[in-house]
């Protein structure tokens, strides 16, 4: 699941059937938002209220990237009461992106965004 650039709202693995697996995760992963949130959910579990005090941003924006991580597997929640306490249900996620940030460093964070899909064309034979 990805957030849409358009309606900020998940893309339904229907929509979305036609992405590899491992290009969708990378793509739920392509957000600094779901980002730092998981970073903070790293630290332990949270509550949106949490969420939106500490990363400085609205509570449906949180809700929503919420739902888009959970829609993919990443975290989960419990129910205590009315809150809802937010945690990482894959720890090995920490693991992909601390080599992320290994990559990074050894390539000087010279990683630059790719400019979107190659048009190929045939050059005419002589």
């Amino acid at each position: 699941m990805a957030i849409d650039s358009e309606g900020g709202r998940c893309v339904s693995a229907d929509i979305a059937a036609g992405i590899s697996p491992a290009a969708a995760l990378f793509h739920s992963l392509a957000d600094e938002t779901r980002l730092r949130i998981v970073q903070r959910l790293a630290r332990g579990e949270a509550r949106v209220v949490d969420l939106t005090t500490q990363l400085g941003l609205a509570q449906s924006t949180v809700s929503k990237h919420l739902a888009c991580l959970r829609d993919c597997g990443l975290i989960d929640y419990r129910a205590e009461g009315r809150q809802s306490f937010y945690s990482l249900t894959r720890p090995e996620l920490m693991d992909l992106l601390a080599s992320a940030e290994q990559l990074l460093a050894a390539t000087g964070h010279a990683v630059t965004l790719c400019p979107g899909p190659v048009e190929v064309t045939e050059e005419p034979v002589s």
